[in-house]
């Protein structure tokens, strides 16, 4: 049987209730912390930040993300099980985002981690809505699994 032709362009992604499942978890997850560092930008106390979404297997993540992580990162736990984290990187820029993100995966590969995704999602202004820019990292970070990404960072940014 063919694909539906909706299916087949490039640059859709199809989410499956799983995806949509953990899409739900992570925007919960994440809002509330977002509410305020846009709060933060919009008074003027807050800069340019980067949302990260990584994954690997064979890894303690939560370890090696608590260890590498500084102390204005905000860490979160997405799912143990499947080793999926989420940070925001207060005060970064896309340089700094993406030096550490090399950094996370170099300790990664080192550690001999499997199946290692890192999308990096880098955010200027408080333009675009919170949902938004979670659901624009979620999509990318689905997009480079479905793309066989591993190994790579993925980084975009959102002016």
């Amino acid at each position: 049987m063919d694909k539906r032709e909706s299916l087949t362009h490039r640059n859709n992604i199809q989410f499956n209730g799983n995806d949509i499942t953990l899409a739900a978890k992570i925007l919960e997850k994440l809002s509330g912390t977002m509410d305020i560092v846009y709060y933060l930008m919009n008074r003027g106390d807050g800069r340019a930040f980067v949302l990260m979404l990584v994954s690997a297997n064979n890894i303690d993540m939560g370890a090696l993300l608590e260890k590498e992580k500084r102390e204005t990162d905000i860490l979160f736990e997405i799912d143990k099980e499947d080793s999926l984290y989420a940070l925001i990187c207060q005060d970064t820029k896309i340089d700094g985002g993406y030096y550490f993100a090399e950094r996370l995966v170099h300790h990664m590969q080192l550690d001999n981690a499997k199946d290692i995704y890192c999308t990096d999602l880098e955010i200027r202004t408080t333009n675009h809505e919170i949902k938004f820019v979670i659901l624009k990292l979620i999509e990318t970070y689905m997009k480079s699994k479905e793309e066989g990404r591993s190994n790579e960072i993925v980084f975009k940014s959102l002016n």
